[in-house]
C-alpha cells in the first residue's frame, strides 16, 4: 500500500514515465464524482506472483518473509478508499476490514478480499475455455475481471463513486520501502511474531523494506487481529507521507527516480488516470491532509469455519457519504422478508435440526412453513420462486452464507431451506436461536473491538510519528 500511496504523493513526475506503467481498464463505464471532487481506491494485493502470473523468485520471498509461494491467492487484504476534496483541503481514508463480510455477485456472501480471486478464477477459466493460452493475456485479463469485481464490492457497500485506482503486491510493497532507505515507526509494546517476521522492540525505530513488509502484515499476537493490523498499515503511510515531505523527495530528481523505479513493475492504476494534473493534490495529501479511519464491525461470526466481521451496510454508507460530503443515504427500507414463509428441509442425520433452525429464522421475522425430512446430501441450499430471490439471499446470509438457485417448485411467497450433512449449527445467529429447541445453542457472536482513535499524520515539522499496538 505505500507504493501506492507514493504513487499519488508523487504524482507530477509520473508524466515522463506514463507509458512505462502498468495500467488496466477495469475502472472503464463506472460511475464517477462530479464537481472536482476524487475519491481513490488503494488496492493491496496478497499476491506471490508477478503481472504474469509466474511465482516470485525463491529470494525475493525469503526477504518477503512470504512462504513458499502458495500463500495469499489473489486476495485484497488492504483495501483504503481516499476522498480528496474539490478545491482541495483535508482529505479522508477509510479502511475497510478485509474479513467484512458482504454480498459478492455470482457468489453467496463471503469476505470481501475474496471478491477479487473469485472473479479471476472464472475470466481465467473462461479464457482458457476460449482457447486463449498466452500465459500475459491469460493473467492481465482475468486480473481485470478481479479488479472489476472489487470495485463494484467497494461501490456497493460505500455507496460512493469510485474515480481512480491503485494497486500493489507484496513485491511492490518491498521495493517501494527499499526505495525509501527506511521508514520511521513507533510501537507501544515490544513484538515478535514468527508468522510475520514482525520482530522490534517498543518505541520509535527506522525499519528496513524486509521489517516494513513484517510491520503491516503482522496480525497475530495483536490484541485486536486483523483491526489493529490496519491501524499499524495507517500509521506506516502516514509516516512515509511525512518522511517524502521531510527529505525532499519532490525536488530531488534521482530520489524521485529511485521510487519511479521501485513502482513501474508491482504497481498498476486506471488508464483513465491523468497523474499530471493530480499534482496539486498529491502535494496536499503529502502536507499532512490525510486522516485515516477504519469503517466499524458489528461482531464477529463462523461462516463455513471461517471467521468474518458482521457488518451493517447502511451503517457504512451513512459514514462514508457523510465524510465524503455526498447527502446521506435514504433509511433502509422495511424488510423484504417481513411475511414471507420458510420452509425448512432436513437431509442431514441431526435430529430436530429442521425445527431448531425455523425457530431461529422466526426469531428474524419469518413464518414458520413446511418442516419435513427429505432425501440425505451433502451440500445445504436456500431454493427460491423464479423473482423472488430478495427473502432467499437474506435467509442464505443468516445461515452463514448458503448458495441460493431459483427453483419454480418453490410455492410463492415462500423460500425453501435444504439442509445438507455438512451444515454446521454455529452458522445459526446465536443472539436469536430458540434455547427450547434442544442443546443450548451456540455462543453469541463476539462484539465488536472498541474503535481505535482515527490515524491523522503528524502536523509539518514536529518530526514524529503515530505510536500504534
Amino acid at each position: 500500500m505505500a507504493s501506492a500511496v507514493v504513487l499519488c504523493l508523487v504524482g507530477a513526475g509520473w508524466a515522463t514515465y506514463r507509458n512505462a506503467l502498468n495500467t488496466s481498464n477495469a475502472l472503464d463505464g463506472g460511475e464517477h464524482s462530479t464537481g472536482g471532487a476524487m475519491n481513490i481506491l488503494l488496492i493491496g494485493l496478497d499476491s506471490r506472483k508477478d503481472q504474469d502470473g509466474r511465482q516470485l523468485p525463491p529470494q525475493i520471498l525469503d526477504k518477503l518473509h512470504a512462504g513458499d509461494g502458495e500463500e495469499g491467492g489473489y486476495n485484497t487484504n488492504t483495501l483504503i478508499l481516499i476522498h480528496i476534496p474539490a478545491g482541495g483541503g483535508p482529505a479522508t481514508a477509510f479502511s475497510i476490514p478485509r474479513d467484512d463480510l458482504v454480498s459478492i455477485p455470482g457468489e453467496h456472501p463471503d469476505k470481501i478480499k475474496k471478491a477479487y480471486g473469485y472473479a479471476k478464477a472464472k475470466a481465467e477459466n473462461a479464457l482458457r475455455a476460449q482457447g486463449v493460452t498466452d500465459q500475459h493475456q491469460l493473467e492481465m485479463q482475468s486480473r481485470d475481471a478481479g479488479r472489476r469485481a472489487t470495485l463494484d464490492v467497494v461501490r456497493g457497500l460505500t455507496g460512493v463513486p469510485i474515480d481512480h485506482f491503485a494497486e500493489v503486491n507484496l513485491a511492490g510493497f518491498y521495493d517501494i520501502a527499499q526505495a525509501l532507505h527506511g521508514v520511521d515507526v513507533c510501537l507501544n509494546h515490544p513484538v515478535h511474531d514468527d508468522y510475520s517476521g514482525a520482530d522490534f522492540p517498543a518505541g520509535r525505530q527506522t525499519l528496513d523494506a524486509a521489517q516494513s513488509l513484517a510491520f503491516v502484515r503482522q496480525r497475530h499476537g495483536l490484541p485486536n487481529g486483523d483491526l489493529d493490523r490496519t491501524h499499524r498499515q495507517q500509521a506506516f503511510l502516514s509516516s512515509v507521507a511525512a518522511k517524502l515531505r521531510s527529505a525532499g523527495t519532490f525536488t530531488d530528481p534521482s530520489k524521485l527516480q529511485a521510487l519511479y523505479g521501485a513502482v513501474q513493475q508491482d504497481v498498476v492504476i486506471d488508464s483513465g488516470w491523468d497523474v499530471l494534473g493530480f499534482a496539486g493534490e498529491a502535494q496536499n495529501l503529502s502536507g499532512g491532509n490525510l486522516r485515516f479511519q477504519t469503517l466499524p464491525i458489528k461482531g464477529y461470526r463462523t461462516v463455513d469455519g471461517e471467521d468474518v466481521n458482521n457488518i451493517d451496510p447502511q451503517q457504512i454508507r451513512t459514514i462514508v457519504r457523510t465524510a465524503f460530503g455526498y447527502p446521506a443515504p435514504p433509511p433502509a427500507p422495511p424488510t423484504p422478508a417481513a411475511g414471507a414463509t420458510v420452509d425448512v428441509l432436513n437431509a442431514s442425520s441431526a435430529t430436530g435440526l429442521a425445527s431448531r433452525v425455523a425457530g431461529t429464522l422466526e426469531g428474524h421475522g419469518f413464518s414458520r412453513g413446511q418442516i419435513a425430512n427429505t432425501a440425505s446430501r451433502s451440500r445445504s441450499a436456500v431454493q427460491y420462486r423464479p423473482g423472488e430471490q430478495s427473502a432467499a439471499e437474506q435467509v442464505a446470509q443468516l445461515l452463514g452464507g448458503l448458495p441460493t438457485s431459483a427453483d419454480s417448485s418453490v410455492p410463492a411467497g415462500h423460500v425453501r431451506v435444504v439442509l445438507g450433512s455438512t451444515f454446521k449449527t454455529s452458522d445459526l445467529p446465536a443472539s436469536t436461536t430458540p434455547q427450547s429447541a434442544g442443546a443450548a445453542g451456540p455462543s453469541a457472536p463476539a462484539a465488536a473491538p472498541p474503535a481505535a482513535p482515527p490515524i491523522a499524520p503528524p502536523a509539518p515539522g514536529d518530526g514524529d510519528v503515530p505510536c500504534v499496538d
